[in-house]
Formats: structure tokens, sequence, C-alpha cells
């Protein structure tokens, strides 16, 4: 298992960190660990097949991360990401927004070439460019303006 610390990566001549976590997400996931009484588990975040785009984002408390998973640890707040979704988080960043539309957690994601309005779900930039992604057009719950 792969421990990162908030410091960044080397990438040629460009530090990018293996994912950022806004100071509302956060305190948002420390709430909810303290809510349910689980402060040692840590928020998994991942990537599967689905979604209205071809891939979606998930997110569970899990107290032991796997052996392969890279850790990320900010401000006594764990993240765990395994090999496979780390490739298209790379360089994510997950913020915490709460307005009249509803709240939730929001990935703004450097990898992602696009998905539906509704946040949840994306299509791969690598995926996109290969022709091997099928659009399947929306999930129609959202709109694009």
């Amino acid at each position: 298992m792969a421990v990162i610390e908030p410091d960044n990566i080397q990438t040629g001549t460009e530090e990018i960190q293996a994912l950022y976590v806004t100071e509302p997400a956060l305190n948002t996931i420390r709430s909810l660990l303290e809510q349910r009484e689980i402060p040692n588990h840590a928020l998994r975040v991942f990537v599967a097949g689905g979604g209205c785009s071809g891939l979606q984002y998930g997110m569970a408390f899990e107290e032991t991360p796997q052996e392969y998973d890279t850790v990320v640890e900010m401000d006594g707040v764990r993240l765990v990401v395994d090999p496979t979704s780390l490739t298209y988080l790379y360089g994510s960043t997950i913020d915490y927004v709460d307005n009249l539309m509803g709240g939730g957690f929001r990935i703004d994601n450097p990898n992602s070439a696009g998905g539906c309005g509704c946040g949840k779900s994306f299509k791969s930039k690598e995926e996109e460019e290969a022709g091997t992604l099928n659009d399947t057009g929306g999930c129609g719950s959202c709109s694009s303006y």
C-alpha cells in the first residue's frame, strides 16, 4: 500500500498530487466519520463502469485499506483509492458543495472528457480518444443549457 501525504509527486517538471481535497470536503468527511462513530475509517473513492456517460464515481467508508491501495492523508482524514480507479482519478479535486439545488461531493477530474450534467458520471479522455467508450447520451435527469 502506498501512503501519499499531501506532498506532491514529481512528474516531469510539474508536481501533481494523487488527489486534492478541499477544506469543505475534509470538514464534511470528518463530520460524517463522527456522526457514524467510525473515526478510524477512511473514505474509499472509486470509479466503476456504468452511469450515463460510461463511468461513475463512488464513495464508501472502509476501515482497512487493501494491499495495493493508495492512501492519501490530509489533516487527519484518510482517503483510499484502488490502482485502477487512481488511473482515472489522478490529479482530481474532491470538493463538497452545499447550495439551494442540494449538496454533495463533487469531483473535478482533469482526466474526464466530459460527462453528464448530473456530475456523477464521466467519460475518460483516454477511452474517448481511443474510441472505446460508448456515449449513452445522458441520464435524462439533467440538462445542459
